[in-house]
């Protein structure tokens, strides 16, 4: 069974910076995709960033540039290092992991953590 654990939220000003975790624990690396999503109440979850088993990252537009997904494997933990914050990434941030995905497809991943509030203020 895949268990994921988010930490690292936090509230920060406009153009500071945050480093999200995800530990994991029961996944098999060897295929399939890891992912960032957030989400804003009364809003559908949207992809952010994914990385792939073979290291192929995806990111949405939004965040292109700003944001920098890795994956530690010596320490089952995906990383989502955010700069230059904008009022507009406020969201609950969720890490998801599935064999069969790849890319930022919301339908594609059936294992998610719990959720990590990042608040950012202007």
């Amino acid at each position: 069974q895949v268990q994921l654990q988010e930490s690292g939220g936090g509230s920060v000003q406009s153009g500071g910076s945050l480093r999200l975790s995800c530990v994991a624990s029961g996944y098999d690396y060897s295929g399939g995709s890891m992912a960032w999503f957030r989400q804003v109440a009364g809003k559908e979850r949207e992809g952010v960033a994914a990385i792939d088993f073979d290291d192929y990252t995806s990111y949405d537009v939004s965040v292109k540039g700003r944001f920098t997904i890795s994956l530690d494997r010596a320490k089952n933990t995906l990383y989502l290092q955010m700069n230059s914050l904008k009022p507009e990434d406020t969201a609950m941030y969720y890490c998801a992991a599935d064999q069969r995905a790849h890319g930022i497809g919301l339908y594609e991943y059936n294992n998610w953590g719990q959720g990590t509030q990042v608040t950012v203020s202007s």
